[in-house]
């Protein structure tokens, strides 16, 4: 049996980052009294997740099934701006997430597993029947609708937070510079 790090609710669930930016470590830490666990995670991953939990409540407020108000935006009294809590020991490194709605007491769940070298699927084997290992640990952490809108909102302004993006080309604009080819003189030429 893995060890599930299981939080329904949790006091504080977010996502945050250590380092400067450019060379950011993300994290998602949860929080139930002294039980504090970080799991880390690609930049990717928590645009994702914050992406996939807004569509899931959209959806749910949007469907035929009776729930109680779900909120179109976080509501104000769930804004929290504060940074990581420490110590920041990570549990493990994020692979495969599950995301889903438990209609039964109206919750977001979200499911997060190790990396596993395991998990990778080469193109030549995506026909076959893979049969992927049992996980040593998972984090489980079940969010009411608002709690889940203030998840998204944190999520999104952590992602923003990153490094500026280059008005002409898009790349990310380094603190020591860039070099952007489209300021550059290089030009395309047309096929």
């Amino acid at each position: 049996m893995p060890l599930v790090h299981g939080f329904d609710p949790p006091e504080r669930f977010v996502t945050g980052t250590v380092g400067p930016p450019g060379s950011r470590t993300f994290f998602l830490q949860a929080r139930s009294g002294a039980r504090l666990v970080s799991v880390a995670l690609e930049k990717q991953q928590v645009a994702a997740l914050a992406e996939r939990v807004d569509e899931l409540l959209d959806d749910v407020m949007s469907s035929d099934q009776p729930a109680s108000l779900i909120p179109a935006v976080a509501p104000l009294g769930l804004d929290d701006t504060a940074p990581l809590e420490q110590p920041i020991e990570e549990e493990f490194r994020a692979g495969t997430m599950t995301l889903s709605w438990d209609p039964a007491d109206e919750r977001v769940v979200i499911e997060v597993f190790p990396f596993t070298e395991a998990a990778v699927v080469s193109p030549e084997q995506l026909d076959e029947d893979i049969i992927e290992p049992e996980p040593d640990e998972v984090l489980v952490v079940r969010l009411p609708p608002g709690a889940a809108r203030a998840f998204v909102k944190r999520s999104e302004q952590v992602l923003e937070a990153g490094r500026p993006s280059c008005p002409f080309c898009g790349n990310p604009i380094d603190p020591d510079g860039h070099l952007c080819v489209r300021a550059n003189g290089f030009r395309r030429r047309d096929p």
